[in-house]
């Protein structure tokens, strides 16, 4: 894997690598970092994860990129540092004088009905009528994507080769605090990306999920919070992980303190406005 500072504007095709390049890697109340937010980019295609309330100016200030650039979003869950741009975002492309088509969103059933009815209906439904007189929908403003399911148990597993990329998308545990089963907890989801590439989103430690996927991943992009956590993985459990696991682990969604820790037992740290670009 190749680590590289983005160039602005960072362009949204290669040469067929896949490469995460992350506008943001902070955590929702921090004020030095951006969201943890990343693009996910390979030959002509992209896909944008997550756009939280720092999207905008992330997407601007980290790879010089207008919400306009935009085509395809996954969504992992409906807390504001992950879909507080994503209004906007979906707002910009409509009104747009050279607006495209509609933002693909790719998401199951159950999840683009959350998104929709518990977060985005209240500030988009009435913008306008659409042609039959009707107060707008989600499908006024979205293309929806849909995943089959791969299975359903020990947790759901859904998965898409969209334009070229192998996406899974899979159930984590990370809210609420007291949520041990699937059963209990909110719908929130990570993803695993062309075979190889590991990007838990937000998510309790899971050692379940580090069984499933991590003899697979060459690079594994976690959560970490470097002070205990109830709804987040702290570093702390992190290090209980064998050490050939540790390292290929990359931490993201830190604190703005990030720098006064040491942690050379692992990968590194995700960082914002970089390009990570594997063979």
């Amino acid at each position: 894997m190749k680590i590289i500072k983005c160039k602005k504007p960072l362009k949204l095709k290669n040469s067929g690598k896949l490469e995460f390049v992350f506008i943001g890697t902070g955590t929702a109340l921090g004020k030095k970092l951006f969201h943890n937010n990343c693009i996910i980019i390979k030959g002509n295609s992209h896909i944008l994860v997550d756009f939280g309330m720092t999207g905008p100016e992330a997407l601007r200030e980290s790879a010089g990129l207008d919400v306009l650039d935009i085509e395809n979003i996954i969504i992992t869950h409906s807390h504001a540092d992950h879909i507080g741009g994503l209004e906007y975002l979906a707002l910009s492309r409509k009104y747009s004088r050279n607006k495209n088509n509609k933002l693909k969103l790719i998401s199951t059933s159950e999840y683009r009905n959350i998104l929709w009815e518990m977060s985005l209906r209240g500030g988009m439904e009435w913008n306008e009528t659409n042609k039959s007189g009707k107060p707008l929908t989600f499908s006024d403003y979205f293309e929806h994507i849909k995943p089959k399911v791969i299975s359903e148990s020990p947790r759901l597993v859904v998965g898409i080769e969209f334009q070229g990329i192998k996406i899974e998308m899979f159930r984590t545990l990370h809210i609420p605090e007291n949520a041990e089963t699937f059963a209990d907890a909110f719908l929130t989801f990570g993803i695993f990306v062309d075979n190889h590439v590991l990007f838990t989103a937000d998510t309790k430690y899971d050692k379940s999920l580090i069984d499933m996927y991590a003899h697979k991943s060459e690079v594994i992009f976690h959560d970490a919070s470097f002070e205990p956590n109830p709804v987040h993985a702290s570093v702390q459990q992190l290090r209980k992980l064998p050490k050939n696991i540790k390292k290929k682990i990359y931490l993201m969604h830190y604190g703005d303190d990030w720098a006064k820790y040491d942690v050379s037992d692992f990968a590194g740290i995700a960082r914002q406005g970089y390009r990570y670009i594997f063979d």
